[in-house]
């Protein structure tokens, strides 16, 4: 039987977008695996197999088999309780089961769990949690203070070992340079001069670069070609060819160490800053994090105990005081108080919540005291499922990184024939000396490195997600969020979405000597027996005026019509036209009130009393209005979406009045109602067939809603969009959930999605110009290797940095006035003025060489 397992891993080892696709594609060959995708820009692995057949020990095997390696999490934790061996051995065993843990070994001696895990499966905490179940404890108290990321920690470590081989080329490099240069102008000079030039050379080639021969091992090993094999071969060229003139193989007067040795520590000065840039692209990830509260206040035995946050469970009575953290989800028992949600709803103002109301864990309380009951811990907390949703969409691949990826797989092959090409027309058609036609060669394979290319979508993707969660928009997956950009239909569902879902008291119209708050006392004293909507609606109403009701004595209820009901001395009468005609209680002097009410889509419920003593006929004594109200700021946040230049459509299952003078009040034009929750997938698939909104064949239609009936709605759409203070079916069937249940956030989101798509295709745009636009140039003889190097690193930091710009995003909604191109070409003075630095500091000084020098060295030639 098939048990379907998914997991995310950290990978290591990885140099460009060539090397996820090898680990790709020798992975979805291991029997098990239903479905692999590797993501460069983060380094890691989203792996969908079945856990009956591997485990996710055999995955790493099988990644480690490949020639790459997963960030593992090691840890010792000293631990009593042991009794005896076959305690230390069910622990053992319980601990192998857990998500994550590759390996667990208990010592019954030595007291002391040794575990390896798979950081951002599991974490240290959790672990304790298991084993503080199991019947055992931790020595050291607070383990949580101790627990470290310990995939920060592998990158760190990755981080700090870069930076220590740069420097070591800067060390090497730079002298050998200036010496080179020296030397051609017959500055400097001393016997044997080469074999200083060619140690110096050596320590860059075999200890700086000795990663790209690993790299280029791996590759070639499994059939493929990445950019360690373009870097490989063209400093690997420059040294071996003056490796053979300094021992006199090759008769030459020129030697080439100082370009294989900046390529090489050029290419390392950029992978260094791309390491560092691409870390602060998950910043925002990290700190959602960082913002769960590690102790609670639980109360036990009456009893208040500071207790660590792993052992909370649910069903926990927990207190927490003003300025202090929510620590876990649950729901208000006693208090009330105002809470600050930014951090994972992105709204600005605190939210008032009483009794009977959910707070978040994470969120902050502000003012009063409360007790909640918890209601989800661990994993199944709002922050941990955000958490582990941004994850899920990091780790997918949008369908323009599907087409970079598949270019990506013939790029290396095609350059490499590319550079075999120039080194041949030179040599034969241009008639140059073979050490012109080499540098040429290698300046084509040094530029044509993919790197920036397979960063473009990635860095952004990564930076978007992020962004969204922020704000309380959470992308199912990176296909969602691309696709949201280009949304042209946005179907919104009534109640619960534009409107509050919950009938309330818009009007309550008195007649004869009697005022608003008998009208409403009365009835809500009456309606204080009744479960019906529009009698808890009018009870609400009279609470909220701190009104004092009095109970009936007698209550009965009519289906469909209204109540009759004895309050006091009175017999009260509450109901519609059909109840009053039944009754025979003269109801025609209200009738303009009445019609009027219902064209504004409210129910109009009539209040009618009699003597308890008096067998006469009742007296109506008013009209309350009932109606589900507008959502705080829907019209507001519809007027955003039309602006975005979006056609709107509103459905419901209500009657066409009600549905007419909602879409009304927010300025939708086109309404489906009465429609059931099997219909309205129907109309969703009609729109997306027909065409019959806006001049598209096939729009792209979202849905927005929030309840079970709209699930198969979500489902339909080409993207849906689930309020987040709807069910949990509707948030699992859509693509985009908004936390914060505002519908602002569809607008938002839609906004943010275009500018990740913006970023993307400037992203691609501006690595194509480096990595394809300069292969001409290069191959021509205008580019020097050094130069290739220093501009293909320059790529790859520009595209993640230019991915960082959307940290700084305004995530709003509006229709941009630029085109997408017009943006792109406002970045060219971010490109040029390095470009031309970059030129002056490493052709300056050729320009600058004897003619009689420049024949001699360089792909540019002075004749």
């Amino acid at each position: 039987m098939n048990q379907i397992k998914n997991s995310v891993m950290p990978l290591t080892g990885l140099s460009c977008t060539n090397c996820a696709n090898a680990i790709e594609t020798n992975l979805r060959k291991v029997p098990g695996v239903k479905e692999a995708n590797v993501d460069f820009a983060s380094e890691t692995l989203n792996i969908t197999f079945d856990s009956s057949l591997l485990g996710d020990f055999q995955i790493i095997e099988a990644v480690r088999h490949i020639g790459y390696d997963v960030a593992l999490g090691k840890v010792e934790l000293p631990v009593s309780g042991m009794r005896d061996t076959a305690d230390a051995l069910a622990l053992e065993k319980l601990l192998s089961k857990q998500n994550g843990v590759v390996v667990a070994v208990v010592g019954y001696g030595s007291d002391h769990v040794i575990l390896e895990f798979i950081p951002g499966m599991t974490s240290l905490s959790e672990l304790a949690a298991v084993i503080r179940k199991a019947g055992f404890d931790l020595v050291q108290e607070g383990e949580s203070d101790l627990e470290e990321d310990m995939e920060a920690e592998v990158r760190a470590v990755g981080l700090k070992k870069q930076k220590n081989l740069l420097i070591t080329g800067l060390v090497f490099t730079i002298p050998l340079i200036c010496f080179s240069m020296a030397r051609d102008f017959k500055l400097v000079g001393f016997h044997n001069d080469l074999y200083a030039m060619l140690l110096a050379a050596t320590v860059v080639q075999f200890v700086v670069g000795w990663q790209f021969y690993v790299g280029t091992f791996k590759s070639l090993r499994l059939g493929g070609a990445n950019m360690d094999v373009l870097i490989m071969m063209g400093s690997s060229v420059a040294y071996f060819s003056s490796l053979c003139v300094t021992f006199g193989i090759i008769e030459s007067p020129n030697v080439y160490f100082e370009t294989g040795a900046a390529i090489i520590t050029l290419i390392r000065l950029g992978k260094y800053l791309e390491t560092k840039a691409r870390g602060k692209t998950s910043d925002a990830l990290k700190a959602l994090m960082g913002l769960r509260a590690k102790t609670a206040i639980v109360v036990k035995d009456g009893k208040e105990c500071e207790t660590n946050i792993e052992l909370v469970e649910v069903g926990d009575t927990i207190i927490v005081r003003p300025g202090e953290k929510v620590p876990v989800d649950g729901i208000i028992s006693e208090g009330r108080s105002a809470f600050e949600e930014s951090m994972i709803t992105g709204e600005s103002m605190p939210v008032s919540k009483g009794p009977g109301d959910q707070v978040i864990g994470a969120t902050i309380n502000r003012e009063g005291m409360i007790r909640f009951e918890a209601t989800r811990v661990g994993k199944n907390s709002t922050l941990s499922q955000i958490v582990k949703m941004v994850r899920t969409a990091q780790g997918s691949k949008a369908p323009i990184q599907k087409l970079t990826d598949q270019i990506g797989r013939y790029f290396v092959p095609i350059i490499i024939g590319i550079a075999l090409f120039t080194f041949l027309a030179w040599i034969y058609v241009a008639q140059a000396d073979w050490t012109v036609a080499m540098i040429n060669a290698i300046a084509v394979l040094v530029i044509a490195c993919p790197c920036a290319i397979g960063l473009a979508t990635p860095t952004a993707i990564m930076v978007g997600t992020s962004k969204g969660a922020e704000n309380g928009i959470l992308f199912k997956n990176s296909e969602v969020l691309e696709r949201a950009g280009k949304i042209h239909v946005v179907v919104l569902d009534k109640t619960g979405t534009i409107t509050i879902g919950e009938p309330m008291v818009t009007d309550i119209i008195p007649f004869g000597n009697y005022t608003v708050d008998e009208v409403i006392s009365i009835a809500a004293s009456a309606e204080s027996g009744s479960e019906h909507p529009l009698g808890s609606a009018i009870v609400k109403a009279a609470k909220e005026k701190k009104l004092e009701l009095s109970g009936p004595l007698q209550f009965r209820a009519f289906g469909g019509f209204g109540i009759r009901a004895s309050v006091g001395e009175h017999i009260v009468t509450i109901g519609n036209l059909r109840m009053m005609a039944n009754e025979e209680i003269p109801t025609e002097e209200f009738q303009p009130e009445i019609i009027r009410l219902q064209t504004d889509g409210k129910t109009a419920v009539l209040v009618a009393v009699r003597p308890a003593n008096d067998n006469g006929q009742s007296q109506v004594i008013g009209i309350i209005a009932v109606a589900d109200t507008l959502k705080p700021g829907a019209k507001e946040a519809i007027s955003e979406l039309q602006r975005l230049g979006l056609d709107l459509v509103m459905i419901t299952g209500d009657n066409w009045l009600s549905a007419q003078a909602i879409a009304k009040q927010v300025g939708i034009t086109r309404v489906f109602a009465e429609v059931s929750p099997g219909e309205k997938a129907d109309e969703i698939r009609k729109i997306q067939e027909e065409g019959s909104l806006g001049n598209y064949s096939h729009p792209v239609v979202a849905m927005v809603g929030d309840g079970i009936n709209d699930a198969p709605a979500l489902a339909q759409a080409d993207v849906g969009i689930a309020i987040g203070t709807g069910t949990d079916i509707a948030m699992a069937a859509a693509g985009i959930t908004l936390i914060s249940g505002d519908l602002s956030g569809v607008g938002r989101a839609i906004s943010l999605s275009r500018g990740t798509s913006q970023t993307i295709v400037q992203n691609l745009i501006w690595a194509l110009f480096y990595n394809v636009a300069l292969i001409p140039i290069a191959a021509y003889g205008l580019l020097s290797p050094m130069f290739a190097a220093g501009a293909m690193a320059f790529s790859s930091i520009f595209v993640v940095t230019n991915s960082l710009r959307l940290r700084a995003y305004k995530v709003q909604s509006f229709k941009p006035k630029k085109s997408i191109m017009r943006q792109t070409l406002d970045l060219v003075p971010r490109i040029i003025a390095p470009v031309i630095v970059l030129a002056i500091l490493i052709i300056g000084p050729m320009l600058l060489m004897p003619a009689g020098n420049m024949e001699i060295k360089g792909p540019i030639q002075v004749i």
